[in-house]
């Protein structure tokens, strides 16, 4: 592999883990809010329990993402300086906000709102969170309008006299039609990522083996087994809710991509020569570049339907727009690597609509407070997969976050700034293939120790009894089930 390969591989990396923890943050703090918000409304103690527990999952994440964040914004200086030589200042705005809102508005709230428990008044400490919430929204936005720009470059002009861009109307690069339709897809797998866990979480502590003690006589349910339920369910509503605003949102944003870059929406359903009412494959094996499968599982009109709304309407191939580009653009390969862009698409959509429908499955099975294991009933066996599927639950939505921006990226490529700027042009200059290996393999070992204390954390936090056991008095030892409680770390009003 050459520098720009690994270059590449390196920013592919860092941008992927760090992408981990981003949704999982921004849905944490909206549940935390949303919690906290219910307790204030209610009174009742599993909504301040389980605020706890969720600000306290949102505050080991939200570390992680802001260190790894600030590796991946360097990343344009260490291995990216010709690019951000180019469009520093149209990324510069964007990257300063992102930056001051997630360590000066974020981080500092967070902070007041985790040790501002019996010191700020009930109103001034519920408007922490939200301000929380509301700082990471406005983050995310500002930044995918960066990354908007990358693939619909607008609102800027060319300096004759530095040749370098400068950003023309930062409101017009607020508003390109790709951020505002990626912005409410962005935040539905959020949403999803968020809820997996939650469903996790109390799916296992309320039905797993935690969730019933164990006497001389039988097993009797735990007595935060209520509270575990409700996180349950909750996770499960927004999974679902989630995976529902995904489909809605994703179908805009690929009618936008395609008027904006018909080669990436070609390459999703390897699509060589324009079709009208072309269809969608499921799966398809085989098949030499151009040549027709040998296999195919299709799906008639659907690629028309997806693209343009339209069921007869015709879908420019990839032949057909590499012919245009290069009287556009001059000679070249204007092709991504179509194998990455078709499979990544379909196994984006496969994951997402896995964890919804465990969801849906989890809230039918669930309904009106049964549990979903039941001897002698019929769903037996698909309570029990649903349990031993809780695992694989929160993993679903970050495989389809994570799939869905290497299918963004990549199918966007030779571009870097799709049309206007080539990833091989923006590589730093005098950069060597052994540095960035060097710099590879040392993040490589730094994100394996961050995602194990990460894991370790919140399996930590996930153990831990929502409030302290009554029957046995607090001795003042760290393991009592008092001292290892949530609500014992929090005093109350």
């Amino acid at each position: 592999m050459d520098t720009l390969d690994l270059s590449r591989l390196q920013f592919a990396v860092v941008t992927i883990y760090h992408y981990f923890f981003v949704p999982l943050s921004i849905s944490l703090a909206a549940l935390t809010a949303g919690l906290q918000t219910a307790w204030h409304r209610t009174g009742k103690q599993h909504y301040r329990d389980l605020t706890m527990l969720v600000g306290k999952l949102l505050m080991v994440t939200f570390a992680v993402g802001v260190v790894t964040g600030l590796v991946q914004e360097f990343q344009f200086g260490l291995a990216w300086s010709d690019f951000a030589r180019f469009y520093g200042d149209v990324f510069g705005p964007t990257l300063a906000i992102e930056g001051m809102l997630a360590f000066f508005l974020e981080a500092t709230f967070l902070g007041l709102w985790f040790f501002g428990w019996d010191r700020l008044p009930r109103r001034a400490h519920l408007a922490t969170i939200w301000v929380v919430a509301v700082g990471t929204l406005i983050s995310a936005y500002v930044i995918l309008a960066a990354n908007s720009f990358m693939q619909n470059p607008i609102a800027y002009g060319v300096d004759p006299e530095t040749g370098r861009a400068r950003l023309d109307d930062f409101f017009e690069l607020m508003v390109n039609e790709v951020n505002l339709a990626a912005f409410p897809h962005t935040m539905s797998g959020a949403a999803m990522t968020g809820g997996a866990l939650l469903l996790a979480i109390g799916a296992w502590r309320a039905w797993g083996r935690r969730g019933r003690v164990r006497t001389d006589d039988a097993a009797i349910e735990h007595r935060d087994h209520a509270a575990w339920q409700r996180l349950a369910r909750l996770g499960a509503w927004v999974t679902a809710f989630g995976g529902v605003a995904v489909a809605v949102t994703g179908d805009i944003l690929g009618k936008i991509i395609t008027t904006v870059q018909p080669m990436k929406m070609a390459a999703a359903e390897a699509l060589y020569a324009s079709q009208s009412g072309a269809p969608f494959s499921i799966l398809a094996v085989g098949g030499s570049r151009g040549g027709e499968p040998f296999f195919s599982i299709d799906i008639p009109f659907l690629l028309s339907i997806l693209a343009k709304g339209d069921p007869t309407a015709t879908v420019q191939g990839m032949d057909d727009l590499q012919a245009q580009y290069t009287e556009l653009y001059g000679p070249g390969d204007y092709m991504p690597y179509v194998p990455v862009a078709y499979w990544t698409f379909r196994l984006m959509i496969g994951a997402g609509m896995a964890a919804a429908a465990l969801a849906v499955v989890f809230l039918v099975l669930t309904r009106k407070g049964n549990p979903p294991i039941r001897p002698g009933r019929v769903r037996t066996l698909a309570g029990r997969a649903v349990l031993w599927a809780l695992p694989l639950i929160p993993t679903l939505p970050i495989l389809a976050n994570t799939f869905g921006w290497i299918f963004t990226e990549t199918a966007r490529q030779p571009w870097l700034v799709f049309g206007m700027f080539k990833t091989e042009d923006g590589v730093s200059p005098g950069l060597t293939a052994g540095e960035v290996l060097a710099s590879l393999i040392g993040f490589g070992i730094v994100y394996g120790i961050l995602a194990v204390v990460w894991l370790r954390l919140v399996l930590h936090l996930s153990r831990l009894d929502l409030s302290p056991d009554p029957d046995r008095p607090d001795d003042g030892d760290d393991s009592s089930p008092s001292a290892r409680s949530l609500a014992a770390a929090a005093p109350t009003y």
